[in-house]
């Protein structure tokens, strides 16, 4: 059960009531993450503004997903590796062997994708302040300066949707059902 309202369009802020119709509309269903986010509007507007930046950068959508993917196995957010695991098969058709090994965090079958979830790694682990082998090696897969920096971007829309799912503890959605990542729950029982 969810730790904070998981607000309906009906019941929401009003500031929150149209983005929330937009993300209904966009996805056949509302997300309890944007539900958890419409509680502070400008926390939803932040996410939903964040998000159309990150769909503009020039990684690709299977880039994009490998550090959305990789950020929430990383901070242990379950929502969110199930969602982005649904967009990057559905939508960016990645492999289910690549999909498994950014869930686990694990080496990715796809160099260039390696690449991309290895330096998301180190992007959180230091805070930003890669080495300097971490952001070469990052470049030699191919990257460039532009790239890091969307690594950058995208872990920082990464951070406020696992951060709020963190917090609010809000159950999957059932479209997200068959993507359910138990990772987080694996990890903690281990410690």
């Amino acid at each position: 059960m969810s730790r904070l309202p998981l607000r309906t369009i009906e019941d929401a802020p009003a500031e929150a009531q149209p983005r929330l119709e937009a993300a209904q509309k966009n996805n056949g269903f509302l997300p309890n993450l944007v539900r958890l986010l419409a509680n502070a509007p400008v926390a939803l507007e932040t996410y939903q503004t964040v998000g159309e930046i990150n769909g503009r950068a020039s990684l690709t959508l299977a880039e994009r997903e490998a550090v959305q993917i990789t950020a929430a196995a990383t901070h242990g957010c379950g929502f969110c590796v199930a969602g982005h695991t649904a967009v990057a098969e559905k939508k960016a058709k990645l492999d289910q062997g690549v999909i498994s090994a950014l869930r686990d965090k694990a080496q990715v079958p796809d160099a260039r994708l390696d690449a991309v979830a290895r330096f998301t790694e180190a992007v959180i682990a230091s805070r930003g302040a890669v080495s300097d082998a971490e952001l070469a090696g990052f470049k030699d897969a191919g990257f460039d300066d532009q790239a890091a920096l969307e690594v950058v971007l995208g872990v920082s829309l990464a951070t406020l949707c696992n951060f709020a799912n963190n917090m609010g503890q809000p159950e999957l959605n059932p479209q997200l059902a068959a993507y359910e990542w138990k990772g987080a729950a694996q990890a903690a029982a281990a410690e």
